[in-house]
C-alpha cells in the first residue's frame, strides 16, 4: 500500500495531465510487449501491429535498451527516465533526460543494478558517458515513434474519456470528490490517499502537489516515482472501451451499427461530444430520458460510447470510434455506401 499524505497546499496543486504522457506510455507500452504476464487480452490486436513495426524497422537493439533500463520484471526503474518535463512533450522531456544530474544517475542506476542484472553498456551510463545517454534518448524516440505514435489517437482517446470523467467530478465536488472518485483503485481517507501498491511505503508530498496522469497501457496498479524528493507524479489505469476489446468480442459490430441510422440517434451522439448523463442529454435534446436511455444503450453496445459510473450518476463518453464517426474521421472502407 502507498499512503500519500496531503496537506491544505498539496490539495491547491492537484492536477489531470492535459494529454498520454510520451515517457511513461512508452515505457508502459513497452511492458505490454516484453512482460509475459503482462500480455494483456485487451492489447492483443496493438501488440501483434506494434511487434510487426518493430520487426520491419529492425529495432531489436533500442527495445533491448530500453528494456534494460525499465524491466517490466523488475518492480523498479530509474526516475530520471520519467522527467517531470515529459508534460510538455517528448522533446522536452529527452532534454531532461540528457541533462540527468550525474549524481542521480549514479544513484539510480546503482538502485537498479541491485535489483536487476544490468549489461556492461548500461554501467558506462553509469559512470556518466554522454554518448550512452544520447543512445537511450534516440531509443526512446524510435520506440515511441514505432508503437505509440502509430496509435495516439486511441490512446488519446481512452485517456481523454478519463480525463473527462475526472474533470466533470472536480467541478461538481472538488479535488477532495476528484480523490474519491477513484475507489477502489485508490481509497481517500482524507488527508490520506491509499493507493493499491506493490510495496508498502508513505509519500509526503509536503505543498508540492501532485501531477495525476491517467494512462492507457498502465494496468492494474498506479505507479508512482521511487525518490520522494523528487516533484511527485501518479500515472494510474483507465477503463478501456469495448473498441479496445480483442476481435472476436467485436463480431457483433456490423450488425449492430445499422442500428445508427437515425435522425434522433445521430442527435444523441452528437450531443455526447461533451460528457453528459442520460438526463442532461434528454434535456438537451428535448427528448424523455427513457428515449434518451434506449439510444445511448444502442451506442454502447456498438463501441460508440463509453459510460461509467461516478457517485450515483452515470456518466457518458463518446469512444475514439464515436468520435471518429462523428467527426467524419473514418477510413474510407469503414464508411457506409
Amino acid at each position: 500500500m502507498l499512503r500519500i499524505h496531503f496537506t491544505d497546499r498539496d490539495l491547491a496543486r492537484v492536477h489531470l495531465a492535459r494529454e498520454p504522457d510520451p515517457v511513461w506510455e512508452t515505457l508502459l507500452g513497452l511492458h505490454q510487449l516484453t512482460a509475459p504476464r503482462r500480455g494483456l487480452p485487451v492489447f492483443a490486436p496493438w501488440r501483434r501491429d506494434a511487434r510487426a513495426r518493430l520487426a520491419d524497422r529492425h529495432l531489436v537493439g533500442p527495445v533491448r535498451m530500453l528494456s534494460a533500463l525499465a524491466p517490466a520484471s523488475a518492480g523498479y526503474w530509474p526516475d530520471f527516465l520519467t522527467p517531470g518535463a515529459s508534460a510538455d512533450g517528448l522533446d522536452a522531456a529527452l532534454e531532461a533526460l540528457r541533462a540527468t544530474p550525474k549524481p542521480q544517475l549514479r544513484q539510480e542506476m546503482d538502485r537498479l543494478a541491485r535489483t536487476h542484472p544490468l549489461p556492461r553498456w548500461a554501467h558506462r551510463l553509469a559512470g556518466g558517458e554522454a554518448h550512452r545517454m544520447e543512445e537511450v534518448a534516440t531509443a526512446f524516440r524510435l520506440v515511441h515513434r514505432t508503437i505509440i505514435t502509430p496509435d495516439w489517437t486511441g490512446a488519446a482517446g481512452t485517456t481523454e474519456a478519463d480525463r473527462a470523467l475526472r474533470t466533470r467530478v472536480l467541478r461538481d465536488r472538488g479535488v477532495e470528490g476528484l480523490l474519491d472518485s477513484f475507489r477502489p483503485l485508490m481509497d481517500w481517507r482524507p488527508p490520506v490517499l491509499h493507493v493499491r501498491y506493490p510495496e508498502d511505503r508513505d509519500l509526503h508530498l509536503g505543498g508540492r502537489g501532485l501531477r495525476l496522469i491517467p494512462s492507457h497501457f498502465c494496468w492494474r496498479t498506479p505507479i508512482a516515482l521511487a525518490d520522494p524528493s523528487l516533484p511527485q507524479v501518479l500515472a494510474y489505469p483507465v477503463t478501456h472501451p469495448p473498441a479496445w476489446a480483442p476481435p472476436a468480442t467485436r463480431e457483433r459490430r456490423p450488425e449492430a451499427l445499422a442500428t445508427l441510422l437515425g435522425r434522433t440517434r445521430a442527435r444523441v451522439l452528437a450531443a455526447l461530444d461533451t460528457t453528459a448523463t442520460t438526463g442532461e442529454v434528454a434535456q438537451r435534446l428535448g427528448i424523455s430520458a427513457p428515449s434518451a436511455s434506449e439510444h445511448i444503450t444502442a451506442l454502447r453496445e456498438v463501441s460508440l460510447v463509453h459510460s461509467r459510473r461516478t457517485g450515483s450518476q452515470v456518466v457518458h463518453t463518446l469512444t475514439p470510434l464515436g468520435t471518429a464517426l462523428l467527426r467524419g474521421e473514418l477510413p474510407p472502407h469503414a464508411t457506409a455506401s
